[in-house]
């Protein structure tokens, strides 16, 4: 991506988008990308730092990461992009509200980045959805299908091993 698209000066965005582009673009530095541990390029934002708070944590910071896919829908982004807008805030919050392991996750995985780069190149770039793109949501939505057939599929056979009391 070069400057002019990272420094929101491409006008190919429309108007009553842009000021809200804008916002967008600081909520996810924020998140994100707010601090650098020093002596190092590791940039760390408030999701983290937030998501420490126990219950409630994760799911703020999963609302602010909202925004970012609201105005992607608004965009009219492609269907793919949005789901794989919507797979990274899921594995933000899920894997990000186990204790301690989660909250190394947060650190790490910088859902609000990687959506913002996804808005910003299918907004300005006008560009076609990628290979990888379908491969993450078709991946996504396996582990989903997976996560709910094989509980259903344990209850099942429980039904049928167990005796009836």
């Amino acid at each position: 991506m070069d400057d002019a698209i990272r420094h929101g000066t491409v006008t190919r965005i429309e108007p009553k988008y842009q000021s809200s582009f804008e916002t967008l673009r600081h909520w996810s530095y924020l998140l994100d990308e707010a601090f650098r541990i020093p002596g190092t390029r590791f940039r760390f934002g408030w999701d983290p730092i937030i998501g420490l708070l126990p219950g409630l944590g994760d799911t703020l910071t999963g609302l602010f990461s909202c925004l970012i896919l609201f105005h992607g829908f608004r965009m009219r982004l492609p269907k793919v992009i949005q789901a794989r807008m919507v797979f990274n805030v899921l594995i933000d919050v899920v894997v990000g509200s186990f204790p301690l392991v989660g909250d190394l996750f947060d650190f790490a995985w910088k859902s609000n980045k990687m959506n913002m780069r996804l808005l910003e190149r299918h907004v300005y770039e006008q560009t076609k959805p990628t290979a990888g793109d379908w491969i993450f949501v078709g991946f996504m939505v396996s582990l989903l299908l997976l996560c709910i057939v094989l509980p259903l599929a344990l209850l099942i056979w429980l039904i049928i091993k167990l005796p009836m009391i």
